[in-house]
């Protein structure tokens, strides 16, 4: 038998006295293991490398369907070719920036928004992946997701260059320079919408920020959707009703089938453009399709327009009768966010049985006008532009006049709302739960004399 000495702490049955330490001493106090390599620092990718792929990629992808909706464009049997088509995509691709075209006929600057939008989403997913790939994935830290965007905005930069230098034409001139910090700029804060999401920097912002600036910035965003939603459909219906003009548009072209797909699939591009304009309309101030011309509610003055398909939904008059009520549109957009944010809040402050006045509810419905005109405003500057050198110098809506009126209007609709929402909302009353009543106690039958048995002493 061996001996155990008092110094020699006794080993459980069943243990060898060779085995490894469970990671627990002897007093039961955890040891710590040994640190192993972090994950994340295993496969990073060099910031340069990361963002070229991410920015080439983005590139890639948003500017060969450029290149074929132009190709089929200019298409027809005596006509096109493929270095055509390239070049054209190339110079649709920057133009889709804002990057502006010089032309034999006049500076060509009128953005197709539908593909910046394409664009934009493109890049915010190269700032997603370049995040990723230098491991600043959830890492909530501000300097790596600026730094990945500005990254990714170099390497945009530099192609945008690239593709100004090989657009250059007799007919057809970009400049480099305007090119390279139009698309650093464009390219920096898409992927900057990719960044800051994946490293939770947005998140990490949301939550310092105010209640009354969270909630007056998202009430202003859902009354900014349903503006140019009312917009959209406006000229959805618009473009539809005169869609028998449109079709003798794109016939009068003699492309052929190909070539007339894409006159309409350029057309399309620019149907987020008509429904800036269409929500210019509804707001009250209108646009402009020409030099001196404007299209509003009250007076519609255009002279000679462009064989466009668009330019078939313009309205031949001011509005009148049943048509007035679209000027009630941008109102009831305001009243319905408003409505929407006072039942939100109240909901809330039911389910926390706290009560909340009226300057928790008005504060961010006053704030949503602003919202709403920063969005809009912004939106109109991005939707106008040149078409061309003479009368087609200026189309589109005047900027500040939109974001005023919008803000003007949108604030006094969600004050509105809010407001109905306060006063017809009817506290509903608590549900009391039902009062369980505490078991009566079990009486122990007495024990049988000479049985021994004891009870304990209740202390």
């Amino acid at each position: 038998m061996s001996s155990i000495t008092p110094d020699q702490p006794r080993r459980p049955a069943g243990v060898r006295a060779d085995a490894r330490p469970s990671g627990r001493a002897a007093g039961g106090a955890r040891v710590p293991a040994p640190r192993r390599p972090e994950r994340s620092s295993r496969g990073r990718a060099p910031l340069p490398v990361a963002a070229a792929v991410a920015a080439g990629g983005a590139a890639l992808t948003s500017c060969l369907p450029v290149a074929l909706v132009l190709g089929m464009a200019q298409l027809s049997e005596d006509a096109g070719s493929l270095p055509g088509a390239l070049r054209a995509g190339l110079a649709g691709w920057l133009l889709g920036h804002g990057v502006p075209l010089q032309t034999t006929a006049g500076p060509l600057g009128l953005v197709p928004l539908a593909l910046s939008a394409f664009a934009f989403w493109r890049l915010s997913r190269a700032g997603v992946h370049t995040s990723r790939a230098i491991g600043a994935r959830s890492g909530r830290s501000p300097r790596q997701a600026l730094t990945a965007s500005v990254a990714v905005g170099i390497g945009y930069a530099l192609l945008g260059v690239l593709a100004a230098v090989l657009v250059g034409s007799a007919g057809l001139r970009v400049s480099p320079v305007r090119a390279g910090v139009t698309l650093l700029l464009f390219g920096t804060v898409a992927a900057l919408a990719g960044a800051l999401r994946t490293t939770g920097v947005a998140g990490l912002l949301a939550d310092r920020a105010a209640p009354v600036l969270r909630d007056g910035v998202r009430t202003g965003l859902v009354a900014g959707l349903l503006l140019l939603g009312a917009g959209s459909g406006a000229a959805g219906l618009a473009v539809a009703t005169g869609g028998g003009d449109a079709a003798d548009m794109i016939g009068a072209y003699r492309t052929g089938v190909a070539g007339q797909a894409g006159i309409t699939l350029v057309s399309l591009a620019y149907a987020p453009n008509a429904t800036v304009w269409s929500t210019a309309y509804l707001l009250g101030p209108g646009f402009a399709v020409g030099t001196g011309t404007a299209v509003r509610t009250s007076e519609v003055s255009v002279g000679s327009l462009p064989a466009v398909p668009l330019v078939a939904g313009l309205p031949s008059g001011p509005v009148d009768g049943l048509g007035a009520a679209l000027l009630a549109v941008p109102v009831l957009a305001g009243m319905t966010a408003g409505w929407l944010l006072g039942r939100r809040l109240l909901r809330a402050d039911a389910e926390d049985r706290a009560g909340s006045g009226w300057p928790a509810l008005l504060g961010p419905a006053a704030l949503a006008g602003p919202v709403v005109g920063l969005v809009v405003g912004l939106a109109a500057a991005a939707s106008g532009g040149a078409l061309g050198g003479g009368r087609l110098a200026e189309i589109g809506p005047v900027p500040w006049q939109v974001a005023a009126v919008a803000t003007a209007v949108v604030t006094v609709g969600a004050l509105l709302g809010a407001a109905a929402a306060k006063v017809l909302d009817r506290p509903r009353p608590a549900r009391e739960r039902p009062t369980r009543r505490a078991p009566a106690p079990t009486r122990r039958p007495p024990d049988p004399p000479g049985s021994g048995a004891t009870r304990p002493v209740q202390g």
